[in-house]
């Protein structure tokens, strides 16, 4: 099973629009640095499935019948905007797997186009794709949402992104199966109070603590996280990483 992390931004990427920050100036210089909307590629077998679709750029990226399919996490616009244009196809359909969220991005339900949005996931429900196996884990956010167990090649990964903490029964489900990589949501640096939607620092590595995953990689990353960590390297565990743009697992 390999994954590659095509985008490990949050909603306002990296640079942000405007700011001045180090981290947005540094990837300014550096586009190695740049971050686009969060979103990853699992191939497994002759299965090729995109988690989410936030670039605006799928058409250019993946040709007629190159993927398998989109695990959709949920329905916000950086997760969801590239299907605006994708869903205007011809001569093929591409299901869309993710939560069953009424309004999801509501004009793309609309006029869905090569879009089959007609099997949504239950929340722990596990689906076998060719030799991929998919496990839908609820999350804490403000739409419904789901992250991925995602089992093949006698490998398993976890994709756990927006969330802010973990649900018990998600926590509970994945400590009895151990992980050879987790890949958590991240989005800023430690925050006097509990942050909303996305984890910072500290609930981040809670998690890693409580699934003992062999290794860890924080994606989501906002500017303000990046700024922070160029600032105080060495604050993450030995098994920790954060991600960058094309990272390859």
């Amino acid at each position: 099973m390999r994954l590659s992390l095509l985008g490990t931004g949050d909603a306002r990427q990296v640079p942000v629009y405007g700011c001045e920050c180090p981290a947005c100036g540094a990837a300014r210089q550096d586009p190695a640095l740049r971050r686009l909307p969060c979103c990853a590629l699992v191939e497994c077998g002759d299965q090729r499935w995109l988690i989410d679709s936030g670039l605006m750029d799928l058409c250019e990226r993946f040709p007629p019948r190159s993927l398998s399919g989109i695990l959709q996490t949920h329905y916000h616009a950086d997760h969801a905007q590239g299907l605006l244009h994708l869903r205007w196809g011809q001569g093929l359909v591409i299901p869309v797997h993710g939560p069953d969220d009424p309004e999801g991005l509501a004009d793309v339900y609309k006029h869905p186009g090569i879009l089959d949005f007609s099997q949504p996931f239950a929340a722990f429900e596990r689906r076998l794709l060719g030799d991929l196996a998919v496990t839908a884990l609820p999350l804490v956010h403000s739409k419904p949402t789901l992250g991925y167990l995602l089992e093949g090649g006698g490998r398993r990964i976890a994709y756990l992104t927006d969330t802010v903490g973990l649900p018990e029964a998600t926590t509970e489900h994945l400590q009895q199966l151990p992980l050879d990589v987790l890949i958590l949501d991240c989005s800023m640096p430690p925050q006097p109070q509990t942050p909303r939607n996305h984890n910072d620092i500290t609930l981040a590595l809670l998690i890693v603590d409580a699934l003992q995953p062999h290794q860890t990689v924080l994606t989501h990353v906002g500017h303000t996280l990046d700024a922070w960590l160029m600032h105080a390297p060495g604050q993450l565990p030995a098994n920790v990483t954060i991600a960058r743009d094309g990272m390859v697992l």
